[in-house]
């Protein structure tokens, strides 16, 4: 992933709402999670977005943020405690607000560390998710 994004400004970025982060990640944490699903071979395409879909699911990706936040560093728990407390409207159905606020802080991270240019870090915490969620 590297050298697909420059970084954001850093005064910029400190400026950026905890939606404005979370949109981006939205679309960081989708294509992660395609990519990984297309490597994998030899699904149809139906069957690959019903596996993503289960993975960007609000459900899934509190799940995903409850593993992670042991790993994460002071500055990051920063970036998903505003993710968490950020005023969103309305809640999709088949999740409970708990849970939304806490992939809506998950996004936010993912879009805070690829705009700040770290996407080591990125495909680090990405991997940490697939690893968790194969042990299980």
């Amino acid at each position: 992933m590297s050298g697909l994004c420059e970084p954001v400004d850093a005064q910029v970025l400190r400026d950026l709402g905890p939606l404005e982060l979370a949109h981006v990640g939205d679309g960081v944490y989708e294509l992660l999670v395609r990519t990984h699903l297309a490597g994998r071979g030899g699904a149809r395409i139906g069957q690959l977005h019903r596996w993503a879909v289960a993975y960007v699911a609000a459900p899934a990706q509190a799940a995903a943020l409850e593993r992670l936040l042991p790993c994460l560093t002071e500055e990051e728990q920063h970036v998903v405690h505003r993710g968490r407390n950020a005023h969103v409207h309305g809640c999709p159905a088949g999740c409970t607000v708990a849970q939304y606020h806490a992939a809506t802080a998950l996004e936010a991270l993912f879009g805070w560390l690829w705009l700040r240019g770290d996407t080591d870090r990125v495909r680090a915490l990405f991997t940490i998710i697939l690893e968790e969620e194969h042990a299980s």
